[in-house]
């Protein structure tokens, strides 16, 4: 094995809670993905506009980011935890099912909320388990998490492609001329980003023909193991009122006497480890209120600041390329044809996660903070190279993979990074997350907005004006995590104290 036995033992430890986190990070990728594709026949089934019907991308990506925000709330004890894990990846099968049903866009747009919602309930707690699980040693398994959600948020269009309409879905006299446009607008509703349709004339009434429910049934019900396993979680745990008398925990006796084991004063080795051990980790909400300030010095906000930046450059770039790169694309001077570019979505989210693969084995022989470093500097290099060569269709192409290969690492690499230069007792996951949702947001809909009055070049432009923010703000956080109070400055290295709190982190917490 590529890892040492020390990691291997804790995760043969914490094997049941690590796959049950990664099967429910399944369930979001499943539910990120589905709707670019799909929409159009979701347009003609609540038979609404196509300006009507993209506002379901926005309730999705608004409640996504208020869950991230209130994630924390679920994650004051283990039950808490597992029970909104529970309940969010139950809510997704039940979208699934439901969505057929809803023949109004109002109706289609508040289950959408609903998904979104738990969607970033599950972002938030996740993210924030595995961290309390495994802290120093926990980048090579946010690493396998965030492949889980690249897994999903391919594997969801392809179920869903067998049975999306050739044709205009809704039959009218004006169907053969709308359907000439179909095959253009429907690669234009790529993950995340609807795109500008306000220009097309799809007929609204007629009769609607699509086999679409097939496809979200399926999904509902290749998503119906992951809240199983969750409660079968419960019940291990010993969580579940009707069920808690004949199992048994997941920790041995020793491992709970050693989890029980009261806390030295002296091992919280800083004002601000201090200050935080009561509450780290808490919802948005809790982080910002002034007890938790008490005691730290400026460069504690400085990271979760300075990391929450870089996460809204990076992950507002994954969101803003994969929802432009294809009109980018058919425009002038490329004027790629339409069925080609509609390969580079795929082609960016491919490699998206598979680097998200690759980065698995890597990121337990390097440091996180020399992964962030090659993602932002390969980020600079590859708009750079791509403003450069921005006549080449064949760079095009090229420069979109290795893009997608460098953005792939960079939430989870950043996370452990944070993490680690706060001691696992900030809020780091909390603000992280929610900065990096915001980013998807704003820079999708500020990029939209300047490739409408500069043209398309503005979108590389783009690119790269985030990509060096990045870059900088990651080099303020190089700095402030220099500045930062250290625990060997009060706690030698080789006192038992010490070493005690290094075999005791990474168990599972109740």
């Amino acid at each position: 094995m590529w890892w040492d036995e020390r990691v291997s033992a804790r995760f043969r430890r914490n094997l049941q809670p690590t796959l049950t986190y990664w099967s429910v990070f399944f369930s979001f990728g499943l539910c990120i993905a589905f709707l670019g594709p799909t929409l159009l026949d979701l347009r003609c089934q609540t038979q609404s506009s196509l300006s009507q019907i993209t506002w379901v991308f926005f309730s999705q990506q608004f409640c996504l980011l208020l869950g991230s925000c209130l994630g924390g709330v679920f994650k004051r004890t283990l039950a808490q935890s597992l029970f909104a894990l529970f309940a969010s990846s139950l809510a997704i099968s039940l979208v699934f099912a439901i969505i057929p049903l809803c023949h109004n866009v109002v109706v289609l747009a508040v289950v959408m909320a609903v998904a979104g919602l738990a969607m970033g309930c599950i972002d938030t707690i996740s993210n924030m388990q595995l961290v309390k699980i495994y802290q120093k040693d926990s980048a090579i398994f946010l690493q396998a998490l965030h492949f889980f959600v690249g897994f999903g948020a391919l594997l969801s269009p392809l179920i869903a492609d067998p049975f999306l309409s050739d044709t205009n879905c809704i039959l009218s006299n004006s169907t053969a001329n709308a359907s000439s446009n179909l095959p253009h607008i429907r690669k234009s509703l790529v993950p995340h980003h609807p795109g500008n349709l306000s220009h097309y004339d799809l007929p609204m009434k007629g009769m609607v023909v699509t086999r679409v429910s097939y496809a979200f049934w399926i999904m509902a019900l290749i998503n119906l193991p992951v809240p199983i396993a969750v409660f079968f979680l419960l019940y291990k745990e010993r969580m579940v009122p009707c069920f808690n008398g004949s199992s048994h925990p997941l920790l041995s006796a020793d491992e709970l006497a050693m989890e029980t084991r009261p806390v030295d004063k002296d091992e919280l080795s800083t004002p601000v480890q201090r200050a935080q051990a009561a509450g780290g980790h808490d919802d948005l909400f809790s982080c910002c209120q002034s007890k938790n300030f008490r005691g730290a010095s400026y460069t504690y906000f400085a990271v979760h600041v300075t990391g929450a930046l870089v996460l809204f450059m990076t992950d507002g770039i994954v969101g803003e390329y994969s929802g432009f790169v294809y009109s980018y694309a058919v425009e002038e001077p490329l004027s790629v044809v339409h069925k080609v570019a509609g390969y580079l979505p795929s082609l960016f989210w491919g490699f998206i996660t598979l680097g998200r693969l690759i980065s698995i084995p890597v990121s337990y022989r390097m440091k996180p903070a020399t992964m962030v470093f090659i993602n932002v500097v390969g980020v600079l290099i590859t708009f750079l190279l791509l403003l450069i060569f921005s006549s080449s269709v064949v760079f095009l192409f090229v420069g979109t993979a290795s893009l997608g290969l460098f953005l792939s690492s960079t939430f989870p690499s950043m996370l452990a990074y944070t993490e680690d230069i706060l001691q696992y007792q900030g809020c780091a996951t909390t603000v992280l997350v929610t900065g990096a949702g915001i980013g998807e947001m704003v820079l999708q809909l500020l990029v939209g907005s300047i490739i409408h009055d500069r043209g398309s070049y503005s979108f590389l432009v783009c690119g790269m004006i985030f990509g060096c923010l990045a870059f900088t703000f990651y080099t303020f956080l190089v700095f402030f995590h220099r500045m930062y109070p250290k625990p060997s400055a009060e706690l030698d290295d080789a006192s038992p104290a010490k070493a005690a709190v290094s075999d005791d982190t990474g168990q599972y917490q109740r």
